[in-house]
C-alpha cells in the first residue's frame, strides 16, 4: 500500500492499477514538461514570426513546483506509468532540475527517467543529471551545417555547444544518447546523410522524425514532410541497413542497424505510417495540464485541484478518468479533420515536449 499525505490528511491508494483507454491502450509513458520557454525559435515548435519578444510565456507562479510535479509522478506511477520523460520548452532553463531529477528518480514503479533537450546547456550539468538519477539522454539536432542548424534553429548558433553536450552526455554514462532530427523537405532533408556519417559508430542512435503539424504556428503542409520511406532509400543506397525487431509496444521508432555494426538508427514516421494504435504517452504540460494526445485540442486541469488541496485518491480517479476517456488517433485521422470547415486548434508543442 501506498500513503500520501496532503492537507493534513492520510491518503491510502491500492496497488498499482494499470488503466486502459476506449481503444485498449495501458498508459505507459509520462511526458513532464517542466518550462514553456526556449533558448531556440524553431520554425516548426516556436517560429520567431510569432514567439518574440513581446509574447506572454507563463510566470513562475503559473508552472507546477517541483513538489507538485513530483506528486502528480507518484499517481501517475500508480496508474501505470512506467517511464517519465522532463521536455520543454527547453528544460534546462528550468533552474535545479537535477533537484526535480532526484524526486522522481526515487519514485517506486518508474523504471525509465529520461531528458529531451536541445543540447546547449546540457555539457554544464549532464555529470550532475547523471548523478541524480538520469538514465539517458535526447538531443534535438536538425542539422550539422552550421546555416542550415541557424536556419532550423530560429538564427541562433549554438551547433559547437550542442555536440559539446553530447559529448558530455556520453561521458557522463547518460546511455544512450539519442539524437532527433526533424526532416523538412528543402529545409534540411539535403544533409541528413552528413549527419549520419557523423554519429555512425559513436554509440548515439539519431532518429528521423517526420516533419508534422504540431500546434498551430508552423505553416505545415504534406508537401514539406520527407516520408521515411524515401530518407531509407537514400541512406540504403550509402550504407546497407537492416530493419530490427521493436522492443515493446508502444514503440516510437521502426529501428533499423547497419550491416556494417555501426550502431542503429530510428524513424518516426506520424505521418505516413502512423501508430496511434499502440500509442501509451500521456502528456503533462509546465502549466500542470494532462493531454492524452500530442494533438490534443483540450486537457484535463490539475494544478487547479492540486492547489486547492486534493488529496492523491482524488488526483488519482481525475486521472484515470482522462485516460478512461481517450479515443484519441489524430495521425490516422490527420487528413479527414484538415478538411474540417473549422480548423482544429491544437495545443502548442512548446507546452508539452514532442
Amino acid at each position: 500500500m501506498h500513503e500520501s499525505r496532503n492537507a493534513g490528511a492520510v491518503v491510502t491508494l491500492g496497488p498499482t492499477n494499470p488503466v486502459v483507454d476506449q481503444l485498449g491502450r495501458p498508459v505507459h509513458d509520462l511526458r513532464i514538461s517542466v518550462m514553456d520557454r526556449c533558448n531556440f525559435r524553431c520554425p516548426y515548435c516556436m517560429p520567431k514570426s510569432t514567439f518574440d519578444d513581446k509574447y506572454r510565456f507563463l510566470r513562475a507562479q503559473e508552472r507546477l513546483s517541483f513538489e507538485e510535479i513530483t506528486r502528480l509522478a507518484r499517481v501517475a506511477a500508480r496508474l501505470g506509468v512506467r517511464k517519465v520523460r522532463l521536455t520543454g520548452g527547453e528544460p534546462l532553463l528550468r533552474s535545479g532540475l537535477p533537484d526535480l531529477v532526484a524526486e522522481l528518480s526515487g519514485i517506486e514503479g518508474i523504471d525509465d527517467l529520461a531528458l529531451t533537450t536541445n543540447g546547449v546547456l546540457l555539457a554544464q550539468h549532464a555529470a550532475e543529471l547523471k548523478g541524480n538519477g538520469l538514465h539517458r539522454v535526447t538531443v534535438s539536432l536538425d542539422a550539422l551545417d552550421e546555416a542550415v542548424f541557424a536556419d532550423m534553429s530560429g538564427g541562433f548558433g549554438g551547433l559547437a555547444q550542442v555536440l559539446e553536450g553530447i559529448d558530455a552526455a556520453l561521458a557522463a554514462g547518460l546511455r544512450p544518447v539519442k539524437v532527433n532530427t526533424v526532416v523538412q523537405r528543402g529545409r534540411n532533408d539535403h544533409v541528413v546523410l552528413d549527419l549520419l556519417e557523423r554519429f555512425r559508430g559513436t554509440g548515439v542512435t539519431v532518429r528521423l522524425i517526420e516533419y508534422m503539424d504540431v500546434g498551430n504556428r508552423n505553416a505545415w503542409e504534406p508537401a514539406q514532410v520527407v516520408p521515411s520511406a524515401e530518407v531509407l532509400r537514400q541512406i540504403q543506397a550509402r550504407w546497407p541497413v537492416t530493419a530490427a525487431p521493436g522492443r515493446y509496444r508502444g514503440e516510437v521508432a521502426a529501428r533499423y542497424t547497419y550491416d556494417d555494426g555501426a550502431g542503429e538508427i530510428g524513424f518516426v514516421s506520424s505521418v505516413s505510417e502512423p501508430f496511434c494504435g499502440d500509442c501509451n504517452r500521456a502528456r503533462l504540460s509546465s502549466e500542470g495540464v494532462l493531454y492524452t494526445c500530442l494533438f490534443a485540442t483540450r486537457g484535463l486541469d490539475l494544478r487547479a485541484p492540486l492547489r486547492a488541496g486534493a488529496s492523491d485518491a482524488e488526483l488519482f480517479d481525475l486521472m484515470r478518468g482522462a485516460w478512461a476517456r481517450r479515443a484519441d488517433r489524430y495521425s490516422e485521422q490527420r487528413s479527414e479533420l484538415r478538411t474540417r470547415e473549422a480548423p482544429l486548434r491544437k495545443v502548442e508543442m512548446h507546452y508539452i515536449g514532442g
